[in-house]
């Protein structure tokens, strides 16, 4: 099945991401002119561009007086959704350069869907500031695929969201996460006040990941019995976001996949009687441990950053 259609309604034909830019320094440092520093911005044009913004937006951002300008309450609102909107466009960048790197002179490492939309991101710009002269290439593939790589010796070094790893490899846990209970607003498990149970989760159809992925594999295991066969499957987190959305059926995703959404009211966040699932994120690669080279620095990035949450 087709992913359903994503509309931006014409924001990117006035949107100017130095104004968000912008907008977030005036938050972090507490002035126009300070945010203007911030983004290397004379204050001449931060003026024009936070008043362009306000003109297009239709509200006021800062509240001007002879002591300075602050932020709005609306203000202070935007800036939330601009955070947001810029780390998603690092992340975009951090991505695509992890996926179009050159074949002949790059590290390559697989990532099942979660990790590569949310994680490896945030961890390849972390091994790019240690070292930049490593040109780093991610694949993209469910769990199954991803170990089969690694089996295969197609690459050195995999992550993975499904418990079932091969005892052959060797991994570590690099991330524990959620997995959450969504529904459309118009599901009757979205009307209820009772927590929904393990067995009413194994009875009723899904929209799901396809065979293979870390995600079913985990639900499969924590059930430990029959499931209803799924309503539909889809190969990407954002497509079964957009199916829930649409009123299609319930889901269960990684919280890292439909935080923003949920934010924006998309769909309903319904509790598990047994609360949500947790599951660890787990690194993968054949034989002892990597020693050095670009291997060995990114699970070092990966084990800094669990640390630090």
């Amino acid at each position: 099945m087709d992913t359903l259609p994503i509309r931006i309604q014409g924001i990117e034909h006035w949107i100017q991401m130095s104004s968000l830019a912008l907008l977030v320094g005036i938050a972090d440092h507490g002035s126009l002119s300070a945010g203007a520093r911030s983004v290397g911005m004379a204050q001449s044009n931060a003026t024009r561009a936070i008043k362009t913004l306000e003109r297009r937006l239709g509200y006021e951002l800062l509240a001007r007086s002879t002591t300075g300008s602050k932020l709005t309450p609306e203000g202070k609102l935007t800036v939330v959704w601009a955070r947001d909107s810029l780390q998603s466009l690092n992340t975009l960048w951090t991505g695509a350069q992890a996926l179009a790197a050159p074949e002949d002179r790059e590290f390559t490492f697989a990532a099942s869907m979660t990790v590569a939309e949310h994680l490896a991101p945030l961890w390849i710009g972390k091994l790019h500031e240690a070292d930049s002269h490593i040109k780093t290439k991610m694949r993209v593939m469910n769990s199954q695929e991803v170990i089969a790589a690694v089996q295969g010796r197609d690459i050195e070094l995999g992550f993975v969201e499904t418990p079932d790893i091969p005892a052959a490899l060797s991994s570590r846990i690099v991330w524990t996460d959620d997995l959450v209970l969504i529904a459309p607003k118009s599901h009757p498990w979205a009307q209820r006040s009772a927590p929904v149970t393990l067995s009413e989760i194994a009875s009723t159809a899904l929209v799901e990941r396809e065979a293979g992925s870390g995600t079913r594999a985990f639900l499969d295991d924590s059930i430990q019995g029959a499931r209803a066969v799924p309503l539909v499957e889809f190969n990407s987190n954002s497509a079964i976001c957009q199916a829930v959305s649409a009123g299609m059926g319930p889901a269960i995703l990684s919280r890292m996949a439909v935080e923003s959404l949920l934010r924006m009211g998309n769909f309903a966040l319904v509790p598990l009687q047994s609360g949500n699932l947790k599951r660890n994120l787990h690194s993968i690669w054949r034989g002892t441990e990597p020693a050095h080279g670009p291997a060995a620095l990114l699970l070092e990035i990966c084990a800094q950053a669990r640390a630090a949450i």
